[in-house]
């Protein structure tokens, strides 16, 4: 089991409803290897976090040692893991991409889950099944202070990605005269590819950057730069900022979530009151987001099978337990009707 922190912090305006969240916020990747009987995810850098949190409190239910447990290993850092006890070696996951990848090129003795930010993409296996986890908004970010303005629409967005839009000037004359510099994650992230898609789906320019892990505002490229553009989930925002669950290397830095113009009469505004916005959550820029599972396994009678769904189905813990709503809360996701369904 993980090593737990003392006490969860959270802020007092969402004291109440989160009184119920494990008393421990779990550290990133398993503390000790976990028994080859034991149910292992990588990929997503989105939902790693509250993965983290649901293991470690999945886990605190179980009375049998020998049962299968629930463990997670984070996105980063780079370099090879060996997920559980027998397992091959595997070069470290980073984004939902590469953890389906590696859910398909590997066997349950290695990998039996793959966290999934994104849907399924055409070129996903037909044998996988995305099993609804939560739900979750994307939206874009600046640095707070800089020449960004509060909002864009999905076009502007576009424009600024093909590079056809590479300065202030050209969306409001009234904005500073400054080069924007437009950022994305590494390739293989879920929230970028959804990104991309829910602004339409533009032909990269040249002047697009892509480097920095998703949903950390604290890398160089992105800290102080009065012109920076870069997706975000905002979940993983309010996790990091309302529900306390920032580290030095995961926090926001100095981005701020903006809104997104759809008409002269209607902004859509990524959060109120300190949760996702219903009517932002319910837009194109609203996603779920999923656990990837290999459908043998899946719909298997045996004991992983069984396992499979006792944690990730429909009936199964996170979809039902208090807990593991909390949690979801906590780190700023809103629980779905569709949680545990197969896509």
């Amino acid at each position: 089991m993980r090593r737990t922190a003392a006490k969860l912090l959270a802020v007092a305006a969402l004291a109440t409803s989160l009184a119920t969240v494990a008393a421990g916020t779990s550290v990133a990747d398993p503390a000790s290897l976990p028994n080859s009987q034991d149910i292992v995810g990588v990929g997503s850098d989105t939902t790693q976090a509250v993965l983290n949190q649901l293991s470690t409190d999945y886990n605190a239910t179980l009375t049998d040692p020998n049962a299968p447990h629930l463990y997670s290993w984070d996105a980063i850092p780079t370099g090879t893991i060996t997920t559980k006890a027998g397992a091959t070696p595997i070069t470290r996951p980073n984004g939902s991409g590469a953890g389906i990848t590696a859910l398909n090129g590997n066997t349950s003795a290695t990998v039996d889950f793959a966290r999934s930010s994104r849907g399924r993409a055409a070129t996903d296996p037909a044998t996988d099944d995305f099993i609804a986890l939560a739900k979750d908004a994307v939206t874009w970010s600046a640095v707070k202070g800089g020449h960004a303005p509060a909002q864009l629409s999905a076009a502007q967005l576009k424009a600024i990605y093909q590079c056809t839009t590479t300065n202030w000037t050209q969306i409001d004359p009234t904005l500073p005269s400054a080069t924007i510099h437009p950022i994305l994650p590494q390739a293989s992230s879920g929230t970028r590819s959804f990104f991309l898609g829910a602004i339409g789906n533009p032909t990269l320019g040249s002047c697009v950057v892509t480097g920095p892990q998703e949903n950390e505002g604290v890398d160089p490229l992105l800290l102080n730069d009065a012109d920076a553009v870069f997706p975000y989930s905002v979940a993983h925002y309010l996790g990091q900022t309302v529900g306390g669950h920032s580290t030095p290397s995961d926090a926001v830095g100095n981005l701020t979530l903006r809104n997104i113009y759809v008409s002269p009469t209607v902004t859509l505004t990524p959060v109120t009151n300190g949760v996702i916005n219903t009517a932002f959550s319910n837009s194109s820029f609203g996603r779920v987001v999923y656990n990837v599972l290999r459908d043998a396994e899946w719909t298997a009678t045996d004991a992983h099978g069984t396992a499979l769904r006792a944690i990730f189905g429909p009936d199964g813990w996170i979809c039902n337990d208090a807990v593991a709503t909390a949690d979801l809360k906590s780190y700023g996701f809103l629980p779905t009707p569709a949680c545990g369904t197969a896509f």
